[in-house]
């Protein structure tokens, strides 16, 4: 019988040895898949490292791909820290685009020091907006926020694809015949779109530098401050945390706003950085919320180790558009990157669980002071 039992103490090498095993079992199995295949693992990885990071302007692409990831995946981390799971960063992301893109084409023909902040702090709102909704629920009428934010993503996918393609909204383009003709939002501003800094040959775009403040930030949140101090207790024991006399609904909804905000930005930045454009397909095909989920849980909800991780799978994603083609199909580049991710979340199960192979040994019926069981 092989059953998982929990590890009642934690091995320091284990932190290291299970991601390196998890790496080394991925690239065993996908270099078996491409053997099957036809394809020759050894120069498959090759391009896979060379497309995702060496190449010229991999790094640029890479990092672009890695800012709506870092800050869905900090959105995920900063609920799952309280033990409160936000499964509704993708939902919190298309407000946070609706927003920003609103903000934006509102404020056309102002500065970009007027219209950035703007959508920044738009699509701040919008996120925290839409995520302290679960957050209530779950504060006041002890509703799941696991299924309430997984719903509200359906929720916010209908209201960007109706914004943009069953109505005659304010974010629609209805200004000549063909975009009546063909639904697409209406294109932000010279000045609306966000600026990138060139460092060493490599494009950062100012998302991506957000990112990293709102990653020193929510560390020194949670490290340095009573909120976060509360947080933990309550993540910890809700009961001991209420009987201490800390307001556990307060602060269930600000940690779920906070989260929100966090994925908002992510909205925010993609319509700066990259989209300039409300774009519903785009967006819901990336997939960016259910992403940052991964990446929480492969930084073990580290802000700092987000960050790295964050491009580590943009890299991985962007050299996978790079090898499709006629000889690479899609499904073939999924089902590597599907490997990458299973083998290393199912590393990460090690680190705190044993596998143990045998039958369980019952325990001797405790006996009473007179001897009888």
């Amino acid at each position: 019988m092989i059953r998982i039992e929990r590890r009642l103490t934690g091995a320091r090498w284990l932190v290291v040895a299970v991601p390196l095993g998890s790496l080394i079992g991925a690239a065993i199995l996908s270099s078996m898949i491409l053997f099957l295949t036809g394809h020759d693992p050894i120069a498959t990885w090759a391009r896979l490292l060379d497309r995702g990071f060496f190449a010229s302007g991999a790094m640029s692409a890479t990092l672009v791909s890695a800012t709506p990831l870092l800050l869905t995946g900090l959105a995920a981390a900063a609920a799952f820290r309280m033990q409160t799971w936000n499964i509704g960063a993708e939902g919190q992301l298309y407000l946070g685009a609706i927003g920003a893109s609103g903000i934006g084409i509102a404020l056309s023909g102002q500065p970009a020091l007027m219209i950035i902040p703007a959508m920044v702090v738009a699509g701040l709102a919008a996120g925290a907006a839409w995520a302290a909704i679960p957050g209530v629920l779950r504060a006041y009428t002890r509703t799941n926020e696991i299924i309430t934010s997984l719903m509200l993503n359906y929720v916010a996918g209908l209201l960007m694809s109706y914004l943009i393609f069953d109505s005659h909204s304010y974010w629609r383009d209805l200004s000549s015949f063909t975009a009546r003709v063909f639904p697409q939002g209406k294109y932000l501003s010279e000045a609306g779109s966000w600026p990138s800094f060139v460092i060493g040959g490599i494009v950062i775009p100012l998302g991506l530098l957000l990112g990293m403040v709102a990653a020193a930030f929510l560390w020194l949140v949670y490290t340095a401050t009573r909120f976060g101090f509360e947080a933990r207790v309550i993540g910890d024991s809700r009961a001991a945390a209420h009987y201490a006399g800390i307001r556990t609904r307060r602060k269930i909804v600000a940690v779920m706003a906070l989260s929100g905000a966090l994925a908002g930005l992510g909205g925010a930045s993609e319509i700066g950085d990259f989209r300039h454009v409300l774009d519903p397909r785009g967006l819901q095909q990336a997939s960016f919320g259910y992403g940052g989920i991964v990446v929480a849980a492969l930084a073990r909800l580290n802000p700092f180790a987000v960050i790295v991780v964050a491009i580590l799978l943009g890299g991985l994603s962007n050299a996978g558009f790079s090898l499709q083609g006629a000889t690479f199909p899609a499904g073939l580049v999924g089902t590597l990157q599907g490997l990458i991710l299973f083998c290393a979340l199912g590393g990460e199960l090690l680190v705190h669980y044993r596998i143990r192979i045998g039958r369980p040994t019952r325990k001797a019926p405790q006996l009473g002071p007179a001897g009888v069981a």
